[in-house]
């Protein structure tokens, strides 16, 4: 899915702060922001309300850098706001909430596990175009971070903001970055030390 757009569809979803449900068209109604799509395999489970929150909890954060966040599984919108309502991990809780009841957008983001019939834990970070620039995929019993999630957002928005930039490993706000090109080939190290010592 790197580098290319995301299927338009439409589904519908649970709206925590209003309460209701609503439709969403994608890639149509995210466009002109940088946008999370988190699925999660599913209401009343283990560590997906620990995902969630640990989402919540750096609301302010995404919401400065000017990224919308979608989480999406294969329950039903009843089962979305009965959850909402009932885990005290989701207390406050307010993105909405895909339901992707019948999995066929999870399949068509290559997501869906068939032995199962839920999502797997998929996480993809999308520009303003409506193209896929990460995807960040684990195991069913491991739960990611928003903080990693968050980085890599504030990474595709540098290098989107300026062409041309190269993040480096574990790059973030503030930190030196790379300007690719022959002159650098076999001196990363050095370059990267200059460029640090020149934010300092």
């Amino acid at each position: 899915m790197i580098s290319k757009k995301l299927p338009e569809y439409t589904l519908e979803l649970y709206d925590p702060k209003t309460e209701s449900s609503k439709k969403i068209n994608l890639p149509k109604d995210i466009a002109g922001h940088f946008t999370l799509l988190f699925f999660y395999p599913a209401d009343f489970t283990f560590v997906c309300p620990t995902e969630l929150a640990d989402l919540h909890k750096r609301s302010a954060e995404f919401e400065k850098l000017d990224l919308k966040v979608i989480v999406a599984s294969t329950d039903t919108v009843f089962t979305h706001k009965a959850w909402i309502e009932t885990e005290e991990l989701l207390h406050g809780f307010d993105y909405p909430m895909i339901a992707d009841h019948n999995g066929s957008f999870s399949r068509a983001l290559g997501i869906y596990n068939e032995e199962t019939g839920v999502a797997r834990r998929g996480s993809f970070i999308i520009d303003p175009d409506g193209i896929v620039r990460a995807t960040y995929h684990v195991e069913s019993n491991i739960g990611r971070s928003a903080g990693e999630i968050l980085r890599l957002a504030k990474a595709l928005k540098f290098v989107r903001e300026n062409p041309g930039a190269a993040c480096p490993a574990s790059w973030d706000e503030g930190r030196a970055t790379l300007a690719p090109g022959l002159k650098i080939v076999g001196h990363v190290g050095a370059e990267l030390q200059k460029a640090e010592k020149a934010k300092s």
